[in-house]
């Protein structure tokens, strides 16, 4: 059993909320379990709902000109609630020091951004977070890391990149939608890779996983040089759409092979 903790003073008198995982580790698809104690403070307090969600810290980007008629670009980050659970909405008095006990359930999304692998922690800025409503007040500030693992065939796609020679820069979340895909959550997760040299035409590659309960899009984004053996760089989308017994990483392979090395003009041997 894996113990993990989410403390919070919610308003005057410090009402807390203490919650432990049957298990920190979940698919997407599946359902994270435990219990919820939430334990009056100094005063009596009115408990008005409690709810335990998957939230992530999302990117979003905007633009804008300034006086002078040039554009500017940015980004700045905003909550996202993933999933919510609704454990309680009844009107509750906290009394000091007692204890209000709650057994819980929680499905993660099909399309949850993955946070690790086996070995690696991937994405800051998700987690279970447990809300107590309190005298009016919404206290929503503890986040609990959680341990989502790539779907079989997301690890294949995964291992795929990795045998071509793609070597993983990091991981971002980006508000937005991307068109003529299974998307339903507003934002999607970016996988950013650098490429390999026998890709002469690549700069870099971002792949992203929209998953539902039918299969995968595996969307990549080539970032294409320019001057080499392109008069102009830019932005190539390719998709891929997997079942999820798809789980052969060497087909997968050569699948995104053709297609990478067709875009990035160099024919090279697999």
């Amino acid at each position: 059993m894996v113990l993990k903790r989410m403390l919070a003073s919610v308003g005057i008198g410090g009402a807390s909320v203490e919650t432990t995982l049957d298990d920190d580790t979940v698919r997407p698809g599946r359902k994270v379990t435990g219990t919820l104690k939430a334990t009056g403070g100094n005063v009596t307090q009115t408990l008005e709902g409690i709810s335990v969600g998957l939230r992530a810290t999302v990117e979003k980007e905007y633009e804008y000109t300034d006086s002078e008629g040039e554009e500017h670009s940015g980004e700045y980050t905003i909550d996202v609630v993933v999933a919510e659970r609704v454990l309680s909405d009844e009107r509750v008095e906290l009394e000091p020091g007692q204890e209000l006990e709650l057994p819980f359930e929680l499905t993660i999304p099909m399309e949850a951004p993955i946070t690790a692998t086996k070995n690696k922690h991937l994405q800051r800025g998700v987690g279970l977070n447990t809300r107590l409503h309190v005298d009016n007040a919404l206290d929503n500030t503890d986040v609990d890391p959680l341990s989502i693992r790539p779907l079989p065939a997301q690890r294949a796609v995964l291992r795929a990149l990795r045998s071509l020679g793609f070597k993983r820069k990091g991981v971002d979340l980006e508000k937005g939608t991307i068109p003529h895909t299974r998307q339903k959550l507003p934002f999607y997760q970016e996988f950013e890779y650098s490429a390999p040299g026998k890709y002469q035409g690549l700069d870099s590659l971002e792949l992203t996983f929209l998953t539902d309960e039918e299969g995968i899009d595996v969307v990549l984004e080539l970032d294409k040089k320019r001057g080499i053996l392109f008069s102009e760089g830019g932005d190539k989308l390719l998709r891929l759409s997997v079942g999820h017994d798809d789980t052969d990483d060497e087909k997968i392979a050569r699948k995104l092979h053709k297609w990478i090395d067709s875009t990035a003009g160099k024919r090279s041997v697999l």
